[in-house]
């Protein structure tokens, strides 16, 4: 596979896996219209370096699968109740709130570096998140667990982070008010991609089995 086409399979999960209103998307866009642009950008470099070695971590944990397919089996199925469970969760169950206001204090650009470092590194759903994206991608024949490749996988997850949290930062301003932010159509987003995710894990389940 293309390493071209490697970075943009890491940028479109790694995008899609940050794009729900979370802590790190939501504390960017209010640094950003509290204290401008630069700090927020700032605070987003630090959580997405965190993300590099979060992604690294999991490329090297899908690595291990593959050679183990027995314990790939059993997380796949594992894998197919959580995802089924999120998405009643978020289609049927979730209320329509809205993100919870960010207090905010002021700093300078480095501290706004390092808060994205720690809020980053707090949170570690993109480990178990990448790696079964990536375990998956592989069994597909999309990736290789060659260095060239996982360099370009998690370059991409870099950049689809990033472009996540950038998106919100000079965005969210002016969306925040709009349908496509609001709480109820993210809940079915997020159902609608979990949902996305049990079927074609289900079809490989079959397949292998």
């Amino acid at each position: 596979m293309e390493i071209t086409v490697v970075f943009l399979l890491g940028f479109i999960f790694a995008f899609l896996g940050v794009i729900p209103p979370g802590l790190l998307n939501m504390t960017a866009a209010k640094i950003s219209l509290k204290e401008g642009h630069v700090r927020g950008i700032m605070f987003s470099i630090g959580a997405c370096i965190v993300v590099l070695g979060q992604t690294y971590i999991a490329s090297i944990f899908a690595s291990y699968l593959s050679i183990h397919p027995e314990v790939v089996d059993v997380l796949r199925r594992v894998a197919v109740v959580i995802f089924i469970l999120i998405t009643i969760y978020f289609l049927f169950i979730a209320k329509s709130k809205e993100p919870k206001e960010v207090k905010l204090q002021k700093r300078s650009k480095h501290s706004r570096f390092f808060q994205g470092v720690l809020m980053s590194a707090l949170n570690v759903f993109p480990i178990p998140y990448q790696a079964y994206m990536t375990i998956s991608l592989a069994s597909l024949g999309w990736i290789t667990f060659e260095k060239i490749s996982v360099i370009s996988y998690v370059a991409g997850a870099v950049m689809g982070s990033f472009a996540t949290l950038y998106l919100y930062i000079f965005f969210f301003d002016k969306i925040k008010s709009k349908a496509l932010t609001s709480q109820k159509n993210m809940n079915r987003l997020i159902g609608g991609i979990t949902a996305i995710m049990s079927i074609v894990t289900i079809i490989g389940i079959i397949k292998g089995s």
